[in-house]
């Protein structure tokens, strides 16, 4: 019996040694700059989200993901999935490198009507559009060395096939020729590709996910092109208040962003499954701060849900090889719900937390009006994840003695700071961590950035979300967005509100403690 029962101990202790402990993955997303409310791998690098698709419940991410080291390397599809955009569980890896080239970017969807004849008794195949990347091909110093590719699922992306006769959209010759973001148009009846050409777009359409054909380009003396483009997505919206019904072109583009680096613009116009056609030529930026890239959405958003959802990769390509974590580098901004709105004779998209992310909110502590000259430190220590909303007086904002910048500043003993307000005098949102204590080799990281808007109304808004790592602003109600990271050395013990040269006043204040995800 004592025998019997020794052996049922060492089993017992062979299989709990065996088991991931619980305690060390809370370890690792214990570290210093872990991200508590985004996403981020468990371990190695992670670059562009892909192929999010919604299917039975579940929100899929895939993402540009190494596993081996936390820089930049073969690309693989990291996956993830959440049934609430919120908590997420790390699946294993999806797609792997393989002889025509590694995964790079592209998007997935539910062939629902089975056009590509990949599903199987009467289930849809989920299926992924990447690019091939032969990096053998590249060192020969061709330009075909880009190629699109397929793979399918049928047991709702746990396992994936890849198409026997990749790639389905050969490289004609392009050296830049990446990143398909695939939807059904249901008007002409087909799948189209939008496709990131060198420095414009191409327009591609297929009847099955396997044939295509071009469209048509899109991208020649329009929009910013200070370095390639990249990451594409066309969907439509609906106008806010109305039932008119716009299309909108995302392309992220790298170098070039506003504040340098990589960002990513927008298009607004017609697209009728052929051609499309922009209204205005004024380039228009998704996103302010340095590190809002590649964002894309979610297609087969259930049409009862009806919301259009991104969330892009918060990183900057001019350090991302280099922000100091550890055992992973690489984290995701919050998804976000898109609107259109037209304003200022102009058709702008609005951003906005979804709205399951209130659900992480707890322990609000109210902040009460009152007029700010100089410092006004907030009796509370920050306490990061955090949501900080602030309601600023403006209707007297061309006065004499009217702050000319105020907002937050959270700051600690070593006198390192993250600054985020209004400046008042070059009318412009801004988030300022040119003193925020770690700066990149190449000095592109630290610095004092900007959102241009000029105030019209008498109040001014302000939502930031604050994590272990990074600030999202979203002022004016989501019109202006800035997302930045930040890595003090020492964790921040103070928080203010400011006014630089004068006055203003805060009509309201919330700070509200964020539950966190892992």
């Amino acid at each position: 019996m004592m025998k019997t029962f020794y052996k049922l101990l060492v089993v017992v202790f062979i299989l709990s040694a065996c088991e991931p402990s619980a305690n060390n993955q809370q370890e690792k997303y214990n570290e210093q700059y872990r991200s508590k409310v985004h996403f981020s791998p468990e371990t190695g690098w992670a670059n562009d989200p892909n192929g999010m698709v919604y299917y039975d419940g579940e929100y899929h991410l895939f993402f540009q993901h190494n596993p081996d080291t936390t820089i930049w390397g073969p690309m693989h599809w990291g996956h993830a999935v959440s049934k609430d955009l919120i908590h997420w569980e790390q699946l294993p890896i999806a797609l792997y490198p393989d002889s025509l080239g590694w995964i790079f970017s592209g998007s997935a969807v539910i062939d629902w009507e089975n056009t590509s004849d990949l599903g199987e008794n009467g289930v849809p195949p989920m299926v992924a559009i990447f690019t091939y990347h032969n990096r053998e091909l590249e060192n020969t110093g061709t330009d075909k060395f880009q190629s699109q590719g397929i793979a399918y699922s049928l047991d709702k992306g746990r396992s994936w096939t890849k198409y026997e006769n990749n790639p389905v959209l050969p490289n004609p010759g392009i050296r830049d020729f990446r990143d398909p973001k695939v939807s059904w148009h249901p008007e002409s009846e087909k799948w189209i590709m939008t496709l990131a050409v060198l420095d414009h777009i191409n327009f591609y359409s297929s009847p099955n996910l396997i044939d295509w054909t071009l469209e048509s380009e899109f991208g020649e003396g329009i929009g910013a092109h200070g370095g390639v483009w990249e990451c594409p997505d066309l969907f439509p919206l609906q106008v806010e208040g109305t039932d008119e019904i716009k299309w909108v072109l995302l392309v992220s583009i790298n170098p070039g962003g506003p504040n340098g680096g990589s960002a990513t613009q927008y298009f607004v116009g017609e697209f009728d499954g052929h051609v499309f056609e922009p209204h205005g030529e004024r380039t228009k930026w998704l996103d302010y701060g340095k590190d809002n890239y590649a964002g894309v959405t979610w297609s087969d958003i259930p049409d009862e849900d009806g919301r259009r959802i991104l969330i892009g990769w918060m990183n900057n390509w001019q350090y991302a090889n280099q922000v100091p974590t550890s055992t992973w580098r690489g984290a995701f901004t919050l998804p976000r719900t898109l609107k259109l709105t037209e304003i200022y004779n102009d058709y702008l998209l609005v951003s906005s937390p979804v709205k399951e992310f209130e659900k992480l909110k707890s322990g609000s502590k109210k902040i009460l009006g009152s007029i700010i000259s100089g410092m006004q430190e907030i009796n509370m220590k920050p306490q990061f994840p955090m949501e900080i909303n602030l309601n600023f007086n403006t209707e007297n904002n061309t006065a004499m003695n009217f702050g000319e910048r105020f907002g937050i500043i959270l700051s600690n003993e070593k006198k390192e700071s993250l600054k985020i307000g209004y400046d008042n005098l070059n009318k412009l949102f801004f988030i300022d961590r040119s003193n925020g204590g770690w700066d990149s080799p190449n000095q592109e990281f630290a610095g004092n950035h900007f959102a241009p808007y000029i105030v019209n109304s008498s109040s001014l808004s302000f939502k930031i979300i604050i994590d272990n790592s990074s600030v999202e602003l979203f002022a004016v109600d989501g019109l202006v967005v800035m997302t930045e990271q930040f890595f003090s050395t020492k964790e921040f013990t103070s928080i203010s509100l400011f006014s630089e040269k004068g006055e203003v006043e805060l009509l309201d204040g919330e700070i509200s403690k964020l539950a966190e995800i892992w």
